[in-house]
């Protein structure tokens, strides 16, 4: 049977959807993890999403609160380690006018927005202890007090965190405060690496495949070859989900009009061909694929506030690569 047949018979049973949100994947450990976030998805219990990064933890978050009994209500989402301390608070809990300079006019804060609904603190394991306090004071009361106001505001929240870290190591090492710890770990969902996922591997390239198919010639999404499975299921996926969505896009720029994707259209391989010299005023494959990198680049470093070390793990890159494509790109 090929690939491509597999991929459809299995398709209905290897989808985890909840309002356009799709978890896909058929391995025991992922089967696992979504099971357990649709068991405790119609209560009020917090969750903890834990996982390296790029595991997915804000998909498995939207499912969660999605088939919550507050999916009508706002999923508002935010990454802790993106913003410094002081813009931080003024993000979560608001700030009324004139309380620092710039405040030209009030801010209602994350909390507030959320209210009704789910707020995701993503990357919780980067706040800082000062900020742990009130927001664990949020939690425990529902009252937030925002920057530079005189009285409190209630909210109704529901609260998904997730981090990459350690946070029993950080709670040993006194970073992390026990009282916020068991607040948040009501139920801890762990998300497994994509290395521990094989099985999922063709079905998940195939599925970005499908997702990039606008940058096909002819619109339609190219397929995996089977050398080219064999290569997916021997690189070791250190950016995980991000990394191979990545390397799909790639790949597909570098297939041009072949209908399958191939090894040497994968970064990682070591087995890129050279590429003939083309005429004026075309435009090669390799030009396409840099400006397709240069796109990712600048969208993550806007999404991500300028912060090249979060930018770098979202892109599955180290932070030495990513400074060479900046600097290649003339982005430093």
């Amino acid at each position: 049977m090929t690939l491509e047949r597999q991929v459809e018979t299995l398709r209905s049973s290897l989808t985890r959807a909840a309002g356009g949100v799709s978890l896909v994947g058929q391995s025991a450990s992922f089967l696992a993890a979504t099971s357990l976030a649709e068991r405790v998805a119609a209560s009020e219990l917090p969750v903890l999403v834990t996982g390296e990064n790029g595991t997915g933890k804000e998909l498995l978050a939207r499912t969660v609160h999605l088939k919550s009994r507050r999916h009508d209500g706002p999923f508002v989402p935010i990454n802790c380690g993106a913003l410094p301390e002081s813009l931080l608070e003024s993000a979560l809990f608001g700030h009324v006018k004139g309380s620092f300079t710039g405040a030209a006019k009030d801010h209602r804060g994350l909390f507030a927005e959320a209210d009704g609904g789910t707020l995701f603190l993503d990357e919780l394991g980067d706040m800082s202890p000062s900020l742990q306090v009130k927001v664990l004071r949020a939690l425990e009361t529902g009252d937030i007090l925002p920057v530079g106001a005189d009285r409190p505001v209630q909210v109704d929240v529901r609260l998904i965190s997730a981090t990459h870290r350690d946070l029993g190591r950080m709670l040993q090492e006194g970073a992390f405060r026990e009282d916020l710890f068991w607040r948040v770990k009501g139920v801890e969902i762990r998300l497994p690496p994509l290395r521990e996922r094989p099985a999922d591997l063709p079905l998940l390239a195939k599925h970005f495949l499908n997702q990039c198919a606008h940058l096909c010639p002819d619109g339609r999404a190219r397929l995996l070859s089977d050398a080219a499975a064999e290569a997916l299921l021997a690189h070791a996926w250190p950016g995980n989900l991000r990394e191979l969505r990545h390397e799909m896009q790639r790949a597909t720029v570098l297939a041009g009009e072949r209908r399958e994707i191939q090894p040497e259209d994968l970064s990682f391989t070591g087995s890129e061909r050279p590429r003939p010299s083309s005429a004026p005023g075309t435009t090669t494959l390799a030009q396409k694929v840099e400006a397709l990198e240069r796109r990712e680049i600048e969208e993550a470093l806007r999404r991500l506030n300028g912060n090249r070390t979060h930018t770098a793990e979202a892109l599955g890159l180290s932070r030495q690569g990513l400074l060479k494509k900046l600097e290649r790109f003339g982005l430093t």
